[in-house]
């Protein structure tokens, strides 16, 4: 894994890049201090995963990873954070990062650059269970107005409790191939990146109206 680990404060960045590099499939391309410094690394290394503090002096982690993923949608951003603010973590589901950590949580940090690295979304014990919470609207909302029909809607549920395609074909009598498909026309009518950010389309509007 190439990384590059951008917090305001050196010594977390100097030690977090010690205790990553101890393991070969590690390597840390470099360190940054702000927002617009992980903009430049970011286009310049293109690493495989970017390792980012959230609150920063001149610009914030969550103003670089909107930056990032809109010149590279593709890009893997795990955010870490001494706070667990509400608002920092919608803003950071919304935004399409892979994944939100709590530093104190050292032990973690690699398995989860390992889990993003491999495709999978990962947030701390203490996060998911307060996201359906912190995602839900009370404004009505008619799926119809995207054009979801049933079957759809009944894969969406099953994304947002975390189900693999593998998992909702067995639920619903589907081979994989046609979930995928499902997966790829769902992405496509809400206009979203991944299955993560279906998850919070759905929790978002879970106390309205799905018809």
């Amino acid at each position: 894994m190439n990384i590059i680990i951008v917090d305001d404060d050196s010594l977390v960045a100097g030690a977090l890049k010690t205790i990553l590099e101890i393991n070969e499939d590690v390597k840390v391309f470099a360190t940054g201090s702000d927002g617009k410094e992980a903009c430049e690394l970011y286009r310049k290394y293109q690493p495989d995963i970017l390792l980012m503090d959230i609150r920063m002096k001149n610009m914030s982690g969550l103003e670089a990873s909107t930056i990032i993923l809109q010149e590279f949608p593709h890009a893997k951003i795990l955010l870490l954070t001494t706070f667990s603010d509400d608002e920092y973590i919608i803003k950071a589901l919304r935004l399409g990062a892979k994944g939100y950590l709590l530093k104190q949580d050292y032990t973690s940090i690699l398995p989860a650059l390992r889990a993003v690295f491999y495709g999978q979304t990962v947030f701390g014990t203490e996060i998911v269970s307060r996201i359906p919470k912190l995602l839900q609207a009370s404004a009505v909302f008619d799926y119809s107005a995207y054009d979801i029909n049933e079957r759809e809607l009944e894969i969406i549920e099953l994304i947002a409790k975390g189900y693999s395609n593998k998992e909702i074909a067995s639920e619903l009598f589907l081979s994989e191939g046609t979930v995928r498909n499902y997966l790829s026309s769902i992405l496509d009518k809400l206009q979203l990146r991944d299955r993560t950010q279906v998850a919070v389309f759905y929790y978002q509007h879970k106390n309205t109206d799905a018809k």
